[in-house]
């Protein structure tokens, strides 16, 4: 039986709605409802609009009031923070107008301005490894470490493309530049701070010039070596310059301890010296002060004082003598000898008696004699 016959669905539809009821609302009506709304809220006009015949528009409040609230929060974008490590570039449709410090900032969002932040405390560092060639014509293969920052950000971001891999290349060109005016024994060894330091300039010099923005800190040298080809030869090059070093080492520390000796030796004899003139002076006045008081006392009494003399003389003389001739005056000599004297000086003239054997006998030969030379007296001459 069809829907429509009678005794069907009566008045109802297929999708089980009655005829006489009133079915899903327009969308147009509801748009218009929602419209007549805001125009009552916002004071909209009533009558219609260019666009349409019949349709009422949307007034111009509610159309400011929307650009208004829309403005407010685009100019929210607009605020930024900068760290104390950075420092903001502000760009107005891509050409720079500002630098910017720590703190809060605000500029026109996007758009109109951009804001690029930039860490110009943080130490960066590169690495950078390659084969040079020196100045006496040998590889060496290098490593170096460059430790750097951003000195300008402006200049950073603008003036070079890739001021990073500006760094790294003229790393490669300065490294090259000092390297090949070095000669390989002193980059390997005592020269390696001066290489440092003369590629560290080169670099600076070089940033400077393409104002790049970036200053360099330090530059490492952290490895400088032969080529694995040769390094067995170049060791023994090294164990060998190490041993020059060590008898240098020895050298002058011998040569430091002869001459500490020889200081000492001469200060030693300059004392002694020193010693010898302060005593013959001293035994010359002596002597002279003593002539002196002799002569005075001579002066008065020639007589007793040329015997006094003569008496010392005798005795000095006399004291080492073990034989003493005496002239008797019509008579012959007499020897005197003393024979404690005489067995004193043969115990000392003796040798030792060494240790008879059976095979040898040692025979001791007597100290020669000794010859006596008279004495003249001049009592005796005179009474001749």
């Amino acid at each position: 039986m069809a829907w429509n016959e009678p005794g069907g669905n009566g008045n109802k539809d297929p999708w089980g709605h009655r005829k006489d009821d009133q079915g899903p609302p327009d969308l147009d009506e509801v748009v218009k409802k929602i419209q007549d709304k805001f125009r009552n809220i916002f004071g909209g006009s009533k009558h219609p609009t260019h666009g349409g015949s019949d349709g009422e528009g949307i007034g111009w409040g509610f159309i400011g009031f929307i650009f208004f609230v829309m403005l407010i929060i685009w100019s929210l974008f607009g605020f930024y923070i900068i760290q104390p490590a950075e420092q903001g570039v502000e760009t107005r449709f891509g050409a720079y107008t500002r630098t910017t410090l720590q703190g809060l900032n605000w500029h026109f969002p996007y758009p109109i301005e951009q804001v690029q932040k930039v860490n110009v405390d943080q130490i960066r560092a590169v690495t950078h490894k390659a084969l040079m060639l020196t100045k006496d014509e040998n590889i060496i293969e290098m490593e170096l470490v460059i430790q750097y920052q951003v000195r300008d950000a402006k200049d950073y971001l603008f003036n070079v493309r890739e001021p990073d891999e500006t760094l790294r290349q003229a790393t490669e060109s300065s490294l090259r530049e000092v390297v090949g005016n070095s000669v390989m024994d002193n980059v390997l060894t005592t020269g390696r701070d001066e290489v440092a330091q003369n590629t560290k300039l080169l670099i600076q010099e070089m940033l400077d010039r393409y104002l790049a923005g970036l200053s360099v800190n330090n530059v490492n040298m952290q490895d400088a070596q032969p080529p694995a080809e040769v390094q067995e030869s170049f060791a023994d090059v090294i164990k060998a310059r190490e041993d020059e070093e060590s008898y240098k080492n020895e050298a002058k520390t011998y040569a430091n301890k002869i001459k500490r000796q020889a200081e000492g030796t001469k200060a030693k004899l300059e004392q002694q010296a020193a010693a010898y003139k302060v005593t013959v002076v001293e035994q010359a006045t002596g002597e002279t002060k003593r002539f002196l008081s002799i002569l005075a006392q001579f002066n008065k009494s020639p007589q007793i004082i040329r015997m006094r003399l003569y008496l010392e003389a005798m005795e000095t003389v006399l004291s080492n003598s073990t034989k003493i001739l005496v002239d008797v005056d019509k008579g012959n000599n007499v020897m005197l000898l003393p024979l404690d004297k005489l067995l004193n000086s043969s115990k000392e003239k003796l040798p030792s008696m060494p240790v008879l054997s059976t095979d040898n006998q040692p025979t001791v030969t007597a100290p020669p004699a000794t010859t006596n030379t008279p004495i003249d007296d001049p009592r005796s001459r005179g009474s001749r």
